[in-house]
């Protein structure tokens, strides 16, 4: 494709090769933090677009880094990578635009539409399902990426937080964390004995099956009551699994089924899950929120109100008030 630009996604995705410099994991301990306390607030060092039509996307990463400090360009070049090719010479223009896209690739996240680098962030280790303890959230608004405490976090103890949806068993995660990453996961959950392995493999592949039904609700597959059965069982199968991740979400989707079926009791209650939830996940300063809390002082101002047939489909339930 001489003389043209190519369309490039800047994502994290293998290469062929992997460098002798392999991801080392870099264990980050935490002071004592209440379960939704702020741990950090960082800006990104570098924010790219998800797509980018030139021809090097390496090249566009060491114009942005140029334009940095020598303090900050020494923090990029600090963080671990894979995937680097090993048919490139060190020194070599293309080694340079190729190293700068194995690190961005290795160590960068989702910034809404495009792909930030954060790198305090970055040296936060990973855990699967239960055993992460921390959740990471970009904020458009304020330009800032914000890391809450799922759940308590004591003193010492390591901060981890989640690479991927790890509601799928532990062959798949693993496959995906030694492609993507290069390294093998050790945490609390992948190091399991065999059966006990199995059924949590077994709960979270009920999970994701149980969030795939949940979702044929928009398209009217399902009765509100139905759907909002289906968000309890995720929840029940999430608590017996330890994974908390995700519930504001979960019980915000439930009050729009709840508000789309003109339950105002269902909504109130299920939204005043989510903005408990909302609260440890995202922050009680949110957007998230702030939103959450306009449907509690007005149901029927709900986007989604009465857009469906009328139906009592149900709140959350005792057991749910975790």
């Amino acid at each position: 494709m001489s003389g043209q630009a190519v369309r490039r996604k800047l994502q994290k995705k293998p290469e062929s090769t992997t460098d002798k410099r392999k991801y080392e994991p870099h264990k980050l301990t935490a002071s004592t933090h209440g379960q939704g306390e702020l741990i950090l607030r960082e800006e990104p060092l570098l924010r790219i677009p998800t797509e980018v039509t030139t021809y090097s996307p390496g090249a566009l990463l060491l114009s942005a880094l140029a334009g940095l400090s020598p303090r900050q360009r020494e923090s990029f070049y600090n963080l671990s990578y894979v995937n680097l090719p090993s048919d490139t010479l060190p020194g070599t223009e293309e080694y340079n635009d190729h190293l700068a896209l194995a690190i961005f690739q290795t160590n960068a996240v989702a910034t809404g539409d495009k792909v930030g680098l954060f790198p305090r962030m970055a040296r936060i280790n990973h855990g699967c399902s239960s055993a992460f303890n921390s959740i990471y959230t970009w904020r458009e608004n304020e330009g800032v990426l914000v890391i809450h405490a799922l759940k308590p976090i004591k003193m010492g103890e390591e901060l981890l937080t989640t690479y991927l949806d790890t509601k799928r068993p532990r062959v798949e995660r693993q496959q995906h964390l030694r492609q993507h990453y290069g390294f093998e996961c050790q945490c609390a959950v992948c190091s399991l004995s065999d059966s006990a392995s199995a059924e949590s493999d077994k709960r979270l592949s009920k999970m994701a099956e149980l969030y795939a039904r949940f979702s044929t609700w928009q398209h009217g597959d399902l009765t509100g009551k139905e759907a909002i059965d289906i968000a309890r069982e995720i929840w029940v199968t999430g608590e017996k699994e330890g994974y908390w991740s995700e519930r504001g979400q979960l019980a915000a989707d439930a009050a729009l089924v709840a508000a789309a079926h003109s339950d105002k009791d269902a909504v109130r209650a299920w939204a005043e899950l989510a903005k408990k939830w909302y609260t440890y996940e995202v922050g009680a300063d949110s957007e998230q929120v702030r939103w959450i809390r306009e449907v509690l002082a007005n149901p029927i101002k709900h986007q989604m109100w009465g857009s469906r047939e009328e139906e009592i489909v149900g709140s959350p339930g005792p057991e749910l008030k975790l």
